[in-house]
């Protein structure tokens, strides 16, 4: 009797220790789930929307200029960030705020992107931290999952 139990907990503890490798492995390289927050990709992506973040371009160096991506934050390595890539290493780029009369341009330096919020007055990005090193960059976004009135009208059926 102790030998049967013993050896279904073992049995059970290999089994998730296989599937958490396998979840694992899913969303470290094809992608996942995201709850993006703020307003500074407004209107394009709203506060609270559920987007689907897909991984494999950045293994393979597929990220294009428009694409929206997830990045950890270079302020606070702990958070991720939603931004629009705007220029890639080598590009030309505007670093000055909308308001400014006098615009600055800078090059991306290589291994880099730019990345911009669409709500410009509303964004924490390269214009303030600068170039973001090409490894923080987490996933490209596929499509919406949910925008915050699909959640609520599910929430009210």
């Amino acid at each position: 009797m102790f030998r049967n139990a013993l050896g279904k907990t073992f049995r059970f503890l290999g089994y998730t220790v296989q599937y958490g490798c396998i979840a694992h492995c899913a969303f470290e390289y094809l992608g996942g789930v995201v709850v993006c927050s703020g307003p500074s990709m407004e209107p394009t992506i709203q506060n609270s929307d559920i987007v689907f973040s897909e991984n494999l371009s950045r293994h393979f160096y597929c990220i294009r200029k428009g694409d929206i991506v997830i990045a950890k934050s270079p302020n606070d390595p702990k958070s991720n960030i939603c931004k629009r890539v705007i220029g890639l290493e080598g590009d030309k780029v505007c670093t000055s705020n909308p308001s400014d009369f006098l615009k600055s341009h800078s090059y991306v330096p290589k291994g880099h992107v730019w990345l911009e919020g669409d709500n410009l007055r509303n964004s924490t990005d390269s214009r303030c931290y600068g170039p973001v090193p090409y490894g923080l960059i987490r996933g490209r976004i596929c499509f919406k999952v949910f925008t915050v009135p699909q959640i609520f009208a599910l929430i009210h059926l």
